[in-house]
């Protein structure tokens, strides 16, 4: 079905990702502990009030394919019932929910960007705000820089934030390069090294993987589709030969080099004593069906200044998911994305659909050292991903297609397709 989308859609949807955008960075801001609080409080109500209601009103259930849409409601079904469960209506919880982009309440409704118009011009503006999030990334560093310099515990979670929040999906940019300039594609290239050299300095171990295996992913994607095999052959060797001169004089490293602090921290174990006491503390019901959107469980002395013997979340991501809704939400949650794998890798003609695969088995590979699912551009990718993944007539078009309709203006007739085969 081939439609204009309308100006009366395209403004919702600008105000939506705008809203969005001023939301995220005042999160971050306010992860950093030098940018007042209230202040960031303010930004993200600004953010919130711009996106819910263009959200709700962009939201149409337009899902087209059977099983999809089964599976799609029974999750949606299962997150209003993890809300519920548990939830406090007192001013600190309510606060809390609304403005914590990682365990706050919007997680469970970044699944309904699936539901968003299924159109080019929608895609075009998420490339956007994957370039706007990259470059406040290279703005923060900046203001922060001395912060991402330090490398004492108090500073750790910088790098976290900002590369979770703002400089990951770029990945994304590189997975698709062959829609983009060459601008684009090498501005997104020094946000990805800037946001790796980081995490590895810092020695986030699980964020440095994560990252890399994003870089890896982009190219071979590349190394596949380009007809300069042998150069790119060529510099990957060079490369991993001086990364194994690099690795071989890792001792010296251990004292003051770029890897430092992720060479000495290599074989910490900062996960089996807290999943112990999450195993421990967590019954067969609760397994199941989890403890709900405020869900805690015993760990005790787990971290420095720890205000209750109680924590609300796990670094494991899927831990996290079990911690909330139990094994039925994570099941639910594969059985919807894990078929879009499957038919974004094997059963599709272009790169956007493979890279939505790609973007989707990478995030849920993650779930173990991370918790990636968390309102953050990132998760929503995932969402948009499924959306391509599950669409036939999008899976079907090739590359010169969708590179011709990503460029087109958004008021052409064959620009402003809404592919309703989801």
């Amino acid at each position: 079905m081939f439609l204009n989308l309308s100006s009366k859609q395209l403004n919702p949807l600008n105000i939506f990702w705008f809203g969005f955008i001023i939301y995220t960075l005042g999160y971050v801001a306010s992860k950093t502990g030098h940018v007042n609080l209230s202040i960031c409080k303010l930004i993200e109500i600004i953010g919130l009030v711009l996106f819910l209601p263009t959200g709700i009103f962009l939201t149409k259930f337009r899902i087209k394919n059977g099983y999809l849409r089964i599976v799609f409601i029974l999750y949606c079904l299962w997150l209003l019932s993890v809300i519920s469960r548990g939830i406090h209506f007192d001013y600190v919880s309510l606060n809390l929910m609304l403005s914590d982009a990682n365990y706050g309440i919007f997680i469970y409704f970044a699944p309904f960007l699936l539901l968003f118009p299924n159109d080019f011009s929608f895609y075009r503006k998420i490339f956007d705000v994957i370039i706007i999030l990259g470059i406040f990334f290279l703005i923060y560093d900046i203001v922060f820089v001395r912060e991402l310099l330090d490398r004492s515990g108090e500073t750790q979670d910088f790098i976290e934030h900002f590369s979770k929040s703002l400089s990951i999906p770029c990945a994304f940019i590189l997975l698709t390069y062959k829609y983009h300039s060459n601008k684009r594609n090498l501005l997104a290239l020094g946000i990805i090294v800037f946001s790796l050299l980081f995490s590895i300095y810092k020695g986030r171990r699980g964020l440095s993987s994560i990252i890399l295996v994003f870089s890896m992913a982009s190219y071979f994607l590349y190394l596949f589709n380009t007809r300069r095999k042998l150069l790119v052959i060529y510099l990957s060797f060079l490369f991993v030969i001086l990364g194994v001169f690099y690795y071989s004089n890792l001792y010296h490293v251990k004292k003051n080099g770029l890897l430092g602090l992720i060479a000495e921290r290599g074989n910490d174990d900062t996960r089996t004593i807290v999943e112990l006491f999450f195993y421990g503390d967590m019954k067969n019901k609760d397994i199941i069906m989890g403890k709900g959107i405020n869900g805690e469980y015993f760990c005790p002395d787990c971290e420095e200044d720890q205000v209750t013997n109680y924590r609300s979340y796990i670094e494991t991501g899927y831990l996290q998911i079990i911690l909330k809704g139990g094994i039925i939400m994570l099941g639910l949650y594969l059985l919807i994305a894990v078929p879009a794998v499957i038919l974004g890798l094997l059963y599709s003609k272009n790169s956007l659909a493979k890279a939505s695969g790609i973007w989707i088995l990478i995030s849920l590979i993650s779930l173990y050292p991370a918790t990636v699912n968390t309102f953050s551009l990132a998760f929503l990718l995932v969402w948009v991903s499924i959306g391509i993944c599950y669409n036939k007539k999008l899976r079907n078009l090739s590359d010169n297609d969708i590179k011709k309709f990503l460029h087109d203006s958004p008021h052409t007739n064959r620009n402003n397709i809404i592919l309703n085969s989801k």
